[in-house]
């Protein structure tokens, strides 16, 4: 069936609370029939979501219905992935209208037996992405015996440009003929993917344990550019990020970082620490298990002006002595030779990771 998404970002149209909105936005347009917003009704996307030029925004489920939407996406990411208050009525209506409702939500809709009741009614299909498989098991450290080149984004906070980062690095390598693929780990990337696991929801013990099962899935490939999760230092994610490191063992990581960000998202007033001691963080906690290396720092730079990102780049670069980039403004080049060039020296035999 075609894909004609209504996409619902009540009142938080912005790349940073409406991420599977952006996601769509930016690599699957064509799926996007309307936001739904009645803050933001009569706009377009692209004025306030930097992505999904000409896409309306609407007011109610009522105006997108000429549009033939056959699908109804919850469009943001909050903290904890709870439905917000006030949108039930708003997925009850888009059921009633004959609408598939997908989300991305910690809240399953279909453990939800009002959502649950009118889909059966109305004769539709309720998704949550977030759901992980039964049949996980611990991790068994066996990444480390395939052939992939795993390329892993980390963050120094949350919501900074992972998924985007390594989708990025995903197409850059394809255009170049490699065997590569993008691993999502969270609902976005499975939305615009089609696979993945949502790790953030898998239970602690095989959080681990699912991250390698995505490498065994996927170890055809000679590249995997893996989406991370959180951050190592971030007090309500860090968890899940450090058992992707045991899980995925990569060989090398991408640093997202958004400069202008000083506390940690979500945290009360924990600061972003400093780049370097992030970049220093991330290799001495994975080394026990197995050794990886930071080869270069992916920024987000919507904030600025272009001079002052070009000008942040280039702070960046001679600050951590690493390649750095926005992967939307400036494109992933700088990255791609960074791993190009790590790859010919574990070529050549040289002890750039060992194990």
């Amino acid at each position: 069936m075609e894909r004609r998404y209504l996409v619902l970002t009540q009142g938080q149209t912005h790349p940073t609370p409406a991420k599977m909105a952006a996601t769509l936005l930016r690599y699957k347009p064509e799926w996007v029939v309307a936001l739904l917003d009645a803050e933001n009704a009569g706009r377009t996307a692209d004025e306030l979501m930097n992505a999904g030029k000409g896409v309306p925004i609407v007011g109610s489920i009522n105006e997108a219905l000429p549009l033939r939407p056959t699908a109804l996406v919850i469009g943001i990411t909050p903290p904890g992935g709870r439905l917000p208050d006030g949108w039930r009525s708003v997925i009850l209506e888009a059921i009633r209208s004959g609408m598939d409702v997908i989300s991305g939500l910690h809240s399953f809709l279909n453990d939800d037996n009002e959502f649950v009741q009118a889909a059966q009614k109305h004769n539709v299909n309720l998704t949550d992405l977030r759901k992980p498989p039964e049949n996980i098991s611990v991790n068994q450290c066996r990444a480390r015996l395939t052939n992939t080149l795993r390329i892993h984004t980390v963050g120094s906070d949350c919501n900074c440009g992972k998924k985007v980062t390594a989708i990025e690095l995903d197409r850059a390598l394809r255009e170049t003929g490699k065997k590569s693929v993008f691993i999502a780990t969270g609902q976005s990337g499975i939305l615009i993917s089609g696979r993945g696991i949502a790790l953030d929801r898998v239970i602690s013990d095989f959080v681990a344990g699912a991250a390698e099962r995505l490498v065994l899935e996927n170890k055809e490939y000679d590249y995997l550019c893996i989406e991370g999760q959180g951050s190592i230092t971030h007090p309500l994610y860090s968890g899940v990020t450090l058992s992707m490191l045991h899980g995925f063992m990569p060989q090398c990581l991408i640093l997202c970082h958004q400069p202008d960000r000083k506390i940690l998202r979500g945290s009360p007033d924990i600061p972003v620490p400093d780049i370097n001691k992030v970049i220093d963080l991330y290799e001495k906690i994975a080394e026990p298990v197995y050794k990886t290396k930071v080869i270069g720092i992916a920024l987000n730079l919507m904030s600025y002006s272009d001079k002052e990102a070009a000008e942040l780049t280039a702070r960046t670069e001679a600050e951590t002595g690493l390649p750095a980039t926005d992967v939307l403004r400036f494109g992933p080049e700088k990255l791609i030779k960074a791993v190009f060039a790590f790859e010919s020296k574990i070529k050549q035999g040289h002890k750039v990771v060992e194990n």
